[in-house]
């Protein structure tokens, strides 16, 4: 498959933590790469109306925590409400939520017991036969299908995780009622 034929264009944004050192030189890493890459952007300042521009026009929304790593991950249920496609490994709230080519994209789960190598290599592995062999094709192909995919996401995530049952589900659990 030929990148002309069904281009994608990826766009990092995000805002490391100032004190990871690693996140910070990966990140500044990748705006280095960027600039050789025609098809690919990184966004710096990542604050509430970036954040919000891109929830609105993401056909994926990518997350990719270290399983028991995520911290919520309310950027990924936005998106969704927004008809972005989530893919993502299963942690955090996309457990719950997707049902793996019906709503979401789920990056199978790995042995977190092998070097922090080998789970990355595997990881990227498992993403990119995804995006190749079930993303792309649809996203070009099967557009009725894709449509479909964007309405269940949208209409699974509103109910399953907005603050109304989050609120009520807080108030059943502490007070057993």
């Amino acid at each position: 498959m030929e990148c002309k034929e069904r281009p994608i264009q990826v766009i990092w944004a995000g805002k490391p933590y100032p004190f990871d050192t690693n996140a910070v030189n990966a990140f500044n890493e990748l705006i280095y790469i960027s600039h050789g890459i025609k098809n690919m952007a990184v966004l710096v300042g990542y604050e509430l109306e970036l954040s919000r521009t891109l929830k609105k026009g993401s056909d994926v929304w990518l997350n990719t925590p270290r399983v028991s790593r995520e911290a919520s991950g309310t950027s990924g249920m936005t998106a969704s409400m927004n008809g972005s496609i989530h893919f993502s490994t299963d942690d955090g709230w996309h457990p719950e939520f997707a049902k793996h080519g019906f709503n979401a994209f789920t990056i199978p789960p790995i042995d977190h017991s092998t070097p922090i190598e080998v789970q990355d290599h595997e990881d990227n592995k498992n993403l990119m036969d995804i995006l190749e062999n079930e993303i792309i094709p649809m996203y070009y192909d099967r557009p009725e299908q894709w449509c479909q995919m964007m309405k269940s996401a949208m209409s699974d995530v509103i109910p399953a995780f907005d603050s109304g049952r989050m609120v009520h589900e807080y108030y059943v659990k502490m007070y057993n009622c």
